[in-house]
Formats: structure tokens, C-alpha cells, sequence
């Protein structure tokens, strides 16, 4: 079963903050693709995109890419004056979008201003398919009341990425921020990987009956992570349930600078067991991946990305 993995780059220029592609047969070994330059590049909005995801629409047969629209190589410099708090308070009012037919034709990125004022930025989109055809879009905003410094999973539902519901509040964590949202089913049960700031600081994992909650925590998980070392430096999660039955846990790990940054792979039997240990012996990467999804794709699409000349695509280069 291929894979395709979409992401970005930690690098101190422009050209990081756009989408890449990774490609894997088994889960475990992964290439680059287009030499390990962008595929696609955002011409609008902060004119970078970061914290990738990707889902397939069953019904139509189309992929869709979402990303927070946010430079920090453009941006950080000009318009938010270095300050993460400028960022959260006026960074960030759209989603970026890019649709496609075949995983190598794509449109031209478009913005989705889905947000209420309240928000201020919009990061870390997430989508799970449901059985029904609707996708629960999920991401990371300011909650309301906070006066934009306090994160939460805020969620909306939509049947073509193009009208939206009304957007709510998923899940806020009483004692500290929570970003960086991804959820998963398993048996019936939804399963919610989010970046805790504080108490703990780390990613955790929480269940439910139902995608809206209310969520519990995994104490599992807590007890697998809790000889990780630096566990706050981790954000990010991801996963994708492997070939041979184990669920494979990606936390992307910023804890130095440069090269040293990127995607740390875990495996567990389940998310029900949720034991999950580090594993890096198990995995490749050409380079550090950063916060991205991982892709179920066919064999005819793993061999169309992998040959196909990004460079001569339209939105494949800079203008």
C-alpha cells in the first residue's frame, strides 16, 4: 500500500513554507519528490503555507490540500514585527486550498475565510472523512473570551470545501493552550491527538464515543510518553494506520535548530492500546518533514507523482 505524504520545510526562506511531497511503499521508507522542491507554491495571501493536510473526496474523486496561510520568512520580518502575539491576533484569517483530479494537476491555491473576529489565527487544519460523505474540517484558534491568547480546537463540516457550517469550539483544555489537532476512528471510537502547552506539556491523546466529544484522555498514552525526553519540544501529531496492522504516530520535533528539526516516528498495535514507542530505527526520511498528513494513495498514483515533471506544472514555480 503507497503512501504520500504532504509537508512543508523548516527553512529560513520562502521556499520552505510551501507544499511538498513525500512518497512511501510500506509507511516506513520514505523519498522525495520533485528532487525535494516544492510541488506547489502559494501565490496569495502570506504567500507560505504551513501544517499540511490532505484528504481524498470519495464521492468525486478529488484530493484536497489544506494549509495555514502564514510566512514566517516573509512575515515574521514585516507585517508581525517579529511577534508571535501580532501573529495570533491579526495572522492567519484563511485556510489555503488546492484542489486536483490526479494528485499532480492542481489548481490555483484559493483562501478559505472561514474564521469568526474572534479567531485571530487559523493553523493546523485538519479533516477526517466520515462514512457519510461530509468531512469534519478541525483546526487551531484563539477561544473566545480570551482576548486572542488563549488556543483551542475550533471545527466546521463541509461537503465540498467550498461552503462551510457555522465554526464551534471542539475541545478547549481549562489549564492551558491546546493546538495542533488530529483525529482518527478506530472500532467506533474517535480518537483526538492534540499539543498540550502545559499540564502536560506534549502532545496527548484523548477518545470518544463521538467526533464532538466529550473527549477523555488516554491514560495509555501518557504512561508511553512520559519517558520521552524534551516532550514539550514535540508538536505536531500525525498518523496513518500501516500495512501490517500498526498504527504509526508522527511528532514533529523542534526542539534544536536547522537540520536537527523534523518528523520522530512511533508505532503502537492500536490506538485503543495506545503503546506506543519511539521507533526510528524503523524509518527513513531524505530530510526533516514537518507537519504534514499522510495519504493513502494507489499504486497508479504513487507512479504517476513519482514520475511526473512538477517543474513544468502551472502552480509547480515561482513566479
Amino acid at each position: 500500500m503507497p503512501y504520500l505524504f504532504v509537508h512543508f520545510r523548516e527553512k529560513a526562506t520562502p521556499d520552505g513554507e510551501q507544499v511538498y511531497f513525500g512518497l512511501s511503499r510500506d509507511a516506513f521508507h520514505w523519498e522525495e519528490v520533485n528532487g525535494g522542491r516544492p510541488v506547489l507554491w502559494a501565490y496569495y495571501g502570506d504567500k507560505g503555507v504551513r501544517d499540511h493536510t490532505i484528504v481524498r473526496d470519495a464521492k468525486n474523486g478529488k484530493f484536497y490540500i489544506i494549509a495555514t496561510d502564514l510566512s514566517l520568512a516573509y512575515g515574521m520580518r514585516n507585517q508581525y514585527k517579529g511577534s508571535w502575539a501580532e501573529i495570533s491576533r491579526n495572522g492567519s484569517k484563511a485556510l489555503s486550498c488546492w484542489e486536483s483530479e490526479d494528485l499532480v494537476h492542481w489548481s490555483e491555491q484559493r483562501l478559505l475565510p472561514i474564521g469568526t473576529p474572534c479567531m485571530g489565527c487559523l493553523w493546523a487544519p485538519d479533516v477526517l472523512a466520515e462514512p457519510d460523505g461530509s468531512f469534519l474540517l478541525h483546526w487551531t484558534s484563539s477561544v473566545p473570551g480570551s482576548d486572542f491568547k488563549k488556543k483551542g480546537i475550533w471545527c466546521c463540516r463541509t461537503n465540498d470545501f467550498k461552503t462551510f457550517t457555522e465554526p464551534r469550539v471542539l475541545y478547549e483544555k481549562e489549564d492551558s493552550d491546546v493546538i495542533d489537532s488530529a483525529m482518527y476512528e478506530e472500532d467506533g471510537v474517535y480518537y483526538l491527538f492534540v499539543k498540550s502547552v502545559a499540564n502536560p506539556s506534549g502532545v496527548m491523546l484523548l477518545r470518544s464515543k463521538s467526533w464532538e466529544g466529550p473527549f477523555e484522555r488516554v491514560e495509555a498514552f501518557e504512561e508511553a510518553m512520559s519517558g520521552l525526553e524534551k516532550r514539550g519540544s514535540y508538536e505536531a501529531p500525525t498518523a496513518v494506520h500501516a500495512p501490517d496492522g500498526r498504527w504509526c504516530l508522527f511528532i514533529d520535533y523542534f526542539g534544536v535548530r536547522g537540520r536537527g528539526q523534523g518528523y520522530v516516528p512511533f508505532v503502537a498495535d492500536s490506538l485503543a492500546k495506545a503503546n506506543f514507542r519511539r521507533a526510528s530505527e524503523e524509518f527513513s526520511f531524505p530530510y526533516g518533514f514537518k507537519h504534514g498528513t499522510i495519504l493513502k494513495i494507489t499504486d497508479e498514483e504513487y507512479e504517476r507523482i513519482r514520475s511526473f515533471d512538477f517543474t513544468e506544472a502551472e502552480f509547480g514555480s515561482p513566479m
